[in-house]
């Protein structure tokens, strides 16, 4: 099992805190509002513990659970603090229509945390193509994208120790395309599906 670390103490942070404590991994969850990190923390149960903010993240794998525009300020401002984790970045970026990327270029906001983030620190992007209800209650596919192939296998452990099923998209590059995913997702919900209870997936034909 694994040592996690959730940055963010909103609904994500709570079901991917929720879904790890299950899986038998030790939480840590750190928040500004300390008092709000305490409280998710004993909501999470099985031991989960609230960290210092800005202090070195007793987990391996660090979630970034934080609305998009929070994410690259809040890396750089954790620094060395960072240095040798995975970092997993679950945001989305989307503009105040949902009909576009915020950052409106060929780049993600993984991408720009890799760029801030300490030396030894990887990047991965996970779990934005999943809303929190289907990520509560459901078995979905988790797509990932990252550079580091060593970073990408412990967050697909990760993922497959909580009953999901980690699917590799590529390098991180590939991140601004699950992001695009996550739009579709959005667009879907509100026409083609009608509703939220559903994630994007992977069908494979019988060999």
């Amino acid at each position: 099992m694994s040592n996690i670390t959730i940055i963010g103490t909103g609904n994500m942070a709570r079901t991917i805190g929720t879904r790890a404590v299950a899986g038998g991994h030790t939480v840590e969850v750190m928040g500004r509002d300390r008092s709000k990190a305490e409280v998710l923390a004993t909501a999470l149960g099985g031991g989960a513990t609230a960290g210092e903010w800005g202090a070195v993240p007793a987990g391996d794998i660090v979630i970034t659970a934080l609305l998009y525009d929070g994410v690259v300020p809040v890396v750089a401002e954790y620094a060395d603090a960072l240095a040798g984790k995975v970092i997993v970045d679950i945001s989305n970026p989307f503009n105040a229509t949902f009909d576009g990327l915020a950052h409106g270029e060929e780049t993600s906001v993984a991408q720009e945390v890799a760029k801030v983030a300490p030396a030894g620190a990887s990047v991965v992007k996970a779990f934005n193509t999943i809303f929190r209800n289907v990520l509560e209650k459901g078995r979905p596919n988790v797509f990932i994208a990252g550079d580091g192939a060593r970073a990408k296998a412990s967050v697909a452990a990760f993922i497959e120790s909580i009953g999901l099923r980690p699917l590799d998209v590529g390098g991180l590059k590939m991140a601004h395309w699950l992001e695009g995913m996550g739009l579709v997702t959005v667009a879907l919900a509100g026409n083609g599906v009608g509703h939220w209870d559903f994630a994007l997936g992977v069908d494979e034909l019988a060999g």
